[in-house]
């Protein structure tokens, strides 16, 4: 990928928008002068030295890449022409056709990237419209590769799926440091200490997976055969319904996502 393409972020004052663009520009993907964002209501004080502008298609314009990150209740109203330009999507529920439809261009891109973009450590699946090209293709997986790691998938309905999964993920991880801090608080446990400790815990738990290689199952496995206090608490959270909260809420996810595609 070349540092001389131009990139443009609608959305790029937000969360998500702002983390892909400080991973692309930190690992040398784009020089920032190329770099375009926009913004809805105040101008975000940072890429000082990058193109920000309240207008959607003077972005475009500029732009040889135009990366949409916006809610998907926004972009209903967003009118943007691509002139044939690749159209990559961070949107959930947002199908190709609609995208292809709308920015009137063949080459698009669903990406699900979540919020480990901010530091690097994203997931993100992908998916293409048939125009895409095999350029398109490494671009793509330069932006995301920045942010992390990623797969280009097969079907649509995987995009959909991994909303939950992948692009909800560091939701769940929180919520479960959540419940086990106010454990601890409830047995007595200062709230600074509990933090630290749950804190640790969970992103203890992210590295050793990411260095081991190995399936979750096998990890939670090797605690079982212990037979000690982590597999009682294991066995103990699977009888209460664990495996099956998890399943529930990652169906919600899909469920939401799908509809997301369907409002007008």
């Amino acid at each position: 990928m070349s540092v001389s393409l131009r990139i443009g972020i609608i959305g790029g004052g937000g969360w998500l928008g702002g983390a892909i663009a400080g991973s692309i520009v930190d690992a040398g993907l784009i020089e920032p002068g190329n770099l375009s964002l926009s913004y809805r209501s105040q101008q975000p004080d940072r890429f000082s030295n990058s193109f920000w502008t309240s207008d959607n298609q003077a972005l475009a314009d500029r732009s040889d890449v135009i990366l949409l990150s916006v809610r998907p209740d926004d972009w209903w109203t967003l009118d943007v022409d691509a002139g044939g330009k690749l159209i990559i999507s961070v949107m959930a529920g947002i199908g190709l056709a609609a995208l292809s439809q709308r920015h009137k261009t063949g080459r698009v891109v669903r990406a699900l990237p979540n919020a480990g973009a901010e530091v690097a450590k994203s997931y993100t699946p992908w998916i293409a419209a048939g125009d895409i090209t095999e350029g398109d293709r490494a671009v793509v997986r330069a932006i995301f590769d920045a942010c992390g790691s990623q797969d280009e998938v097969a079907r649509e309905s995987d995009i959909d799926y991994l909303t939950g999964l992948s692009g909800s993920g560091p939701a769940f991880p929180a919520l479960l440091a959540a419940a086990m801090m106010s454990d601890a608080v409830a047995h007595g446990l200062p709230a600074e200490i509990a933090r630290r400790a749950v804190n640790t815990v969970i992103s203890g738990a992210g590295r050793l997976l990411e260095r081991r290689d190995e399936s979750p199952d096998d990890v939670v496995q090797t605690f079982l055969d212990y037979r000690g206090t982590t597999a009682a608490a294991i066995d103990s959270m699977r009888a209460a319904g664990f495996d099956a909260s998890v399943a529930t809420g990652l169906s919600a996810a899909f469920q939401k996502s799908v509809s997301m595609g369907k409002v007008s």
